[in-house]
């Protein structure tokens, strides 16, 4: 099934390589997608292809493993039915 992932990930994550890893999970995940810093010093991560891979995505962007200091993600996600 394929869907699509949005998330507003806020903390130290702009200038310390977060969009760079971002990016690199994404193409890892098999995952079309982009990473945009924000004036108001959050990320915008948006992505878009398989449902079990967007919630990899969405547990590393929550986890210890993602560059920075992440204090909160929030996530959004549509599209759990085939061919979206």
């Amino acid at each position: 099934m394929v869907g699509r992932l949005r998330a507003v990930v806020h903390g130290r994550v702009q200038g310390v390589g977060f969009r760079w890893s971002t990016r690199a999970k994404l193409d890892e995940l098999g995952l079309q997608g982009t990473a945009t810093n924000r004036d108001d010093g959050t990320v915008v991560v948006e992505a878009c292809g398989d449902n079990g891979a967007l919630d990899v995505l969405e547990g590393w962007l929550c986890g210890p493993q993602a560059p920075g200091a992440v204090s909160r993600v929030r996530v959004s996600r549509t599209g759990n039915e085939p061919g979206y």
